[in-house]
Order: structure tokens, then C-alpha cells, then sequence
């Protein structure tokens, strides 16, 4: 109890508060936005008579989300998280404005490129910002507290953007939210000012970071193209993309992060595999309930709520637990989304009992709340302050291209097992696959961490 206590105390007394106000209001709007988009836009391509594009503003978000998340690490390093933090803010408002106005799909693209870019930068810099506005033993509170702003976007968010779409317009889901951003930016703006100047540790130099981005752009929506439509054509595709990642990620990602190097490496690697697996899983969830199971649509997507609750849980138990090693919390996180992963392979199948999905995957969810903080707050306690927009950066390039990479890797899986008479067929065996990919993590992890205690 005391230690919550001080978690608490650390976050909210007068020196932090309004920044950790801050923090947690523009996480939430930004949330609120992604959440609120995918209920929209059914209306929004309808009105446009632009069905064809329908999936293109995610498409964009991501790519300049992932050039974004560059420039922002890059920024950072250079000229300190307050420039990116104070440059990303308006912009994000600026998309939301155009998106809110926006008479066509192509104005409506560019508000969303402009969204990408501006989320990108603001997550990195943050991430930036926390590791100078806290001491390393309090960092594990504040990242607890940026994951539970996720948690009410994901629980009522679609429910008040089908509202306003219905009952208003669909305009109001982006206009609504463009002055509460101005208000979190005013309220993060005097600590960026205290804490984000530039640093006196020069970072790196890193010739031909612009490039990479791009190729990193260029790839994860290659890939996230083809697991949309698992066919030999977008195989194709996914192919094209790999080889654009692959000279990128030599420049995007810490040397030795494929090799699983100890230390920043391994954490990098260790966030893109837990994404991976635990998105890969929950990708098929409401495909398998609807078919074996005759849930509704609306039904078969509560698990992911149920998901996102167990991933707040996970991430407040964490930020009051100091002293734990966090290599180990997260080889405990890879153990609890294969428990959740394992849960699935039993209860999906038609023979499955299927209630027990959702607290299967309240306690993935768990798992990803203690795992992915943990990579978090591992990497910043091992990075140089000029290192640290770079290495934050590679997180969030490691979480897209994790994701991308397995969940289309997961289509192809699923569409090559299906049959007309049980299209989901295939997600028993792509569990499993994912359960011993998890469970060989997290015992490689606990392996690594004794052998550097012995």
C-alpha cells in the first residue's frame, strides 16, 4: 500500500501533476481518435462515395506514423523532446481540424498523413519527457498511467463516435477533439520548457536515417496490405515490403536486435515479438466467434475490451513494483499472453467452451500490460539521455513492424487452412504456433537473466 501510495504521491504532487494531467488528456484524445475512426468511417466513405478507399486512412496513418516516430527520436536526440512535443501537439490538432472539414476522401487523406506524422513524433518525445521528468524508480508509475489512458477510448470510444455519427455528424469526431488538444498541449508546455532543452550528451550520428524511415514506411504498410487479403498477388506484395525493411531496419533498430543482443537489443526485440503474438491472436478472435460460435459482430469484439482492461491492470501492477528485475516481468509478460493464446486454441474451436475466452484474454492482456511497459522503462534506464529518442523510437518501429509482420503472416495461416464450410479453421493451429513462440521467449529471457546472475 505504501508503495502505491508514493506511485501515486510521485505522479500527482505539485511539481508533476499538471504535466502528468497533461500526458494522460493528450494520450486519451489520441486514443479516443483511433478508437473512433474505425466507427466512422463506414459513414464518412458513404458520403464521400468513396467505398474503394475505404481502408487508405489507416493505410497513410501508419506510414506517416512510422516516418513520424523517426523525425521524433531524431528531434529529440538533437534538439530535446520539447521541440518535437511543441511542434507534434498543434499538428495533431491541425489534422483533426482538416479531417473535421475535409468535402472529399483526398482532403481527408492529408488530414490523416498529418495525424500519422504528429502521433509519431508525440509518442517518442513523450516517452523522451518521462525519462527526464522522472527519476528511473518512479518511471514505472508514469508509463502505468500513459497506459490507462487507453483504457476509456477502448471501452466507450466507439460507443460515443457511433453517437455522434448518428445523432450529430461525423465531423464532431475529430472537431470535438481538436480544442481538448489544445488544452493538453497548454497544460504540457511549462515542463517541456523546464526539462526538454536540448541535451549536453550529443547523440550518434546516423547518415541516412530520412531514407530508412521511408523504406520502414514503405514496408510495414506493404505488409499491412497483404494480411488484409491473404492471396498470392498480396504475398507478392509482403514480399516487396520485407526487402524494403530490411536495409531499413539495420539503421532503424539498435545494432544486434535481430540477434537478440543483451541489454537495449533484446528489449527492442522483445516489444515487436510480444506485439506481434498478442495482435496476431486477438486478429482472429471475432472471425472465430462469429463462425463457430454465431456471436454477433458487436459481441465477438467484446473480448478486446476485455483485452484492453486486463493491459491497463497489467500496467498499474507494474509501476508499483520497483525492485522486480524487468528482463524478468517481461518473460512474465510473454507467459501470460501464451497462457491467453493457449486459452484461445482450446475455446475458439467449435468443440470449444467459448465463455472462456474472455478472461483468457483479460489475462493476455495482463501479460502485455507488464511486459510492454516493462521493455519501456528497461530501455530508457539503459540509454545514454543522447540516445534516448533513437531507442524509444526503435520501440515503437519494433511494435509496428512485430504486428505487420505476424499478422500477416497470421493470414496467410488461417486463409491457407480455411474451407468454405469453416473459414476458421486455421486459427487453432495459428494459436498454437504463437503459444510455443511465446512460451520459448519468455523461457529464453528467464535463461538470459540467469546466466548473467551466475
Amino acid at each position: 500500500m505504501a508503495t502505491a501510495e508514493t506511485s501515486r504521491s510521485v505522479l500527482w504532487n505539485p511539481q508533476r501533476r499538471t504535466f502528468t494531467a497533461g500526458l494522460v488528456l493528450v494520450i486519451t484524445l489520441v486514443a479516443f481518435e483511433a478508437m473512433g475512426l474505425g466507427t466512422a468511417l463506414p459513414t464518412i466513405v458513404a458520403e464521400f462515395g468513396a467505398q474503394h478507399w475505404y481502408s487508405w486512412p489507416f493505410t497513410v496513418f501508419l506510414a506517416a506514423s512510422a516516418i513520424g516516430t523517426v523525425i521524433g527520436g531524431r528531434l529529440s536526440d538533437r534538439r530535446g523532446p520539447a521541440v518535437p512535443l511543441l511542434l507534434a501537439l498543434p499538428t495533431f490538432a491541425v489534422g483533426l481540424l482538416v479531417a473535421g472539414f475535409a468535402m472529399n476522401m483526398l482532403v481527408l487523406l492529408v488530414a490523416r498523413v498529418l495525424q500519422g506524422l504528429a502521433g509519431g513524433v508525440l509518442i517518442v518525445a513523450l516517452y523522451v519527457m518521462i525519462a527526464r521528468v522522472f527519476p528511473e524508480e518512479h518511471r514505472p508509475a508514469a508509463f502505468g498511467a500513459l497506459s490507462s489512458a487507453w483504457v476509456v477510448p477502448a471501452l466507450v470510444g466507439p460507443v460515443v463516435s457511433g453517437a455522434l455519427t448518428e445523432q450529430a455528424s461525423w465531423r464532431w469526431v475529430f472537431l470535438g477533439l481538436a480544442p481538448l488538444v489544445c488544452i493538453g498541449a497548454a497544460m504540457l508546455v511549462p515542463t517541456a520548457r523546464r526539462f526538454g532543452a536540448r541535451s549536453e550528451d550529443p547523440p550518434a550520428p546516423r547518415p541516412g536515417l530520412p531514407l530508412a524511415a521511408v523504406g520502414a514506411a514503405g514496408g510495414v504498410v506493404a505488409l499491412n496490405w497483404a494480411a488484409q487479403d491473404p492471396s498470392l498477388g498480396s504475398l507478392l506484395v509482403g514480399l516487396v515490403g520485407v526487402a524494403a525493411l530490411v536495409p531499413s531496419l539495420r539503421l532503424l533498430l539498435p545494432k544486434g536486435t535481430l540477434r537478440a543482443r543483451p541489454g537495449i537489443p533484446r528489449m527492442v526485440l522483445s516489444r515487436g515479438l510480444l506485439s506481434g503474438l498478442f495482435f496476431t491472436a486477438q486478429a482472429f478472435v471475432p472471425l472465430a466467434l462469429t463462425v463457430a460460435h454465431h456471436y454477433s459482430p458487436t459481441t465477438a469484439g467484446v473480448p478486446l475490451t476485455v483485452g484492453s482492461v486486463g493491459w491497463t491492470v497489467g500496467a498499474l501492477w507494474q509501476s508499483r513494483q520497483r525492485e522486480l528485475r524487468r528482463e524478468r516481468v517481461v518473460a512474465a509478460g510473454f507467459a501470460l499472453v501464451g497462457v491467453g493464446i493457449a486459452g484461445l486454441a482450446l475455446s475458439l474451436p467449435a468443440w470449444g467452451p467459448h465463455g472462456l475466452v474472455f478472461a483468457c484474454w483479460f489475462v493476455a492482456g495482463c501479460g502485455m500490460g507488464i511486459g510492454v511497459t516493462s521493455t519501456s522503462v528497461r530501455v530508457l534506464s539503459l540509454s545514454a539521455e543522447g540516445e534516448r529518442g533513437f531507442n524509444s523510437a526503435a520501440l515503437q518501429i519494433s511494435d509496428m513492424l512485430g504486428q505487420a509482420a505476424l499478422v500477416g503472416l497470421g493470414g496467410v495461416v488461417v486463409a491457407a487452412l480455411a474451407t468454405p464450410a469453416s473459414p476458421a479453421r486455421g486459427v487453432a493451429p495459428l494459436d498454437l504456433a504463437l503459444l510455443v513462440a511465446a512460451l520459448l521467449a519468455a523461457l529464453a529471457l528467464v535463461r538470459a537473466t540467469r546466466n548473467r546472475t551466475s
